[in-house]
């Protein structure tokens, strides 16, 4: 891959980072911070209904793992940038052989082929 690709894929990745950390940020913040009372506005802190504290949890984890998955994407990001910067971008980091560029442009930080993607998955 030349230089002038790199580029093109570099920048492609700082947008996602960028966009990823303000989406984690939001999530931590809606998750974290405001309970439902605060989130919903109520007076009272006692719910009105058992099952609001079992919505309130779930709400919660879910939101935990999301931010969890984003965390584990902007590590990939993090390491695909690296992997730019050392000028082997593109390359499977299993086979060693170039990853296509139509697995690039849908997931710009992989750093496999869908040959080994595949196989580890499977």
């Amino acid at each position: 891959m030349n230089k002038r690709e790199m580029k093109v894929y570099k920048e492609r990745l700082l947008l996602l980072r960028a966009r990823l950390r303000g989406d984690v940020s939001a999530m931590a913040d809606a998750a974290l911070s405001k309970s439902r009372s605060e989130a919903s506005g109520d007076l009272s802190s006692m719910p009105i209904h058992m099952a609001d504290i079992g919505s309130d949890n779930y709400d919660q984890e879910f939101t935990l793992n999301m931010m969890q998955n984003e965390e584990d994407t902007l590590e990939m990001i993090e390491a695909a940038l690296e992997r730019i910067e050392e000028g082997i971008y593109g390359t499977c980091e299993t086979c060693e052989y170039g990853i296509k560029k139509t697995r690039l442009n849908a997931i710009p930080y992989t750093p496999l082929c869908i040959d080994c993607a595949s196989e580890i998955q499977g």
